[in-house]
């Protein structure tokens, strides 16, 4: 229960972080198989889906809450050696999904799918920070509408490994808006501010909505896909997992670069991987 809640808290972490994928996280931990496999079974097999579910949602949303004003601290005053973290802890991940493969000859039918989505990744660090004005997000049908579809999308985003649900947020320009809603709806619990309180449940409400909608839609997708071609589809996941270090490090602001922050940061990349593997099955 413990491991779990950690684990959670991790993928609940990656998702703040624009360039992080919570995906790639769950494959780090060995997750991603059995999460999927809970979702898509939740109703036909409840109660073992839920003991998995329950503790790595939990911890998500622990991690969410509770430490989005701390990363954005890290990001903001060390933002090296935070991404060197994440960075070890995605390479941690690379073991895990060589086994899946192992035994299976390396065929161009199986390239493509990971040069296509290694592609897709560096395509989106290279579009670089889009965050820009504050979405309008003020109570009204097209705008709950809005953010239920936006939640869709960065849920759908934040299950594939490799693809970051908060780069995407920020390319549909909602991630600043979302992330100091979460905080000033903190805020606002902790004062018990009622009316601050409604006005933060209608953004995050329709949001949340769509984001477990999303998780459950795409979670069928990818089922299916790994029904019809699990090696080709391990083979996109490597693509992917490859390229969001380099995607991390694109995004990295390097202004600051010295030689104890080189140091720190293979400490933080080698801590990163020791995660990865303490975490992992």
């Amino acid at each position: 229960m413990i491991k779990q809640l950690l684990q959670g808290m991790v993928v609940g972490i990656a998702n703040i972080i624009p360039g992080v994928s919570g995906g790639t996280m769950m494959v780090a931990m060995g997750l991603y198989d059995r999460l999927i496999h809970a979702i898509t079974h939740l109703k036909s097999e409840l109660k073992e889906s839920l003991k998995l579910l329950v503790p790595i949602l939990l911890g998500a949303a622990i991690a969410i809450v509770a430490l989005s004003r701390l990363f954005e601290f890290l990001l903001d005053t060390y933002p090296i050696p935070t991404n060197f973290a994440f960075c070890g802890l995605i390479a941690g991940s690379l073991p895990f999904i060589l086994k899946k493969v192992k035994g299976h000859k390396v065929t161009v039918s199986r390239m493509i799918p990971a040069i296509i989505f290694f592609a897709i990744v560096i395509l989106m660090a290279v579009m670089g920070e889009t965050g820009g004005a504050d979405a309008d997000v003020s109570f009204g049908l097209v705008n709950v509408i809005k953010l239920l579809l936006v939640g869709i999308i960065a849920a759908a985003t934040m299950v594939i490994p490799g693809v970051s649900g908060s780069m995407m947020l920020m390319l549909l320009g909602y991630y600043d808006t979302i992330l100091r809603s979460i905080n000033s709806f903190m805020d606002a619990l902790i004062a018990f501010d009622i009316q601050g309180l409604l006005v933060y449940t209608g953004i995050l409400f329709p949001f949340g909505i769509g984001v477990l909608i999303g998780i459950f839609l795409i979670a069928k997708v990818i089922e299916y896909i790994f029904s019809k071609a699990e090696i080709h589809a391990y083979y996109a996941i490597l693509g992917l997992i490859t390229a969001s270090p380099i995607a991390i490090l694109l995004k990295t602001d390097w202004s600051g670069i010295s030689l104890p922050q080189i140091l720190i940061s293979i400490v933080t990349f080698a801590a990163g991987w020791f995660v990865a593997g303490k975490l992992g099955d």
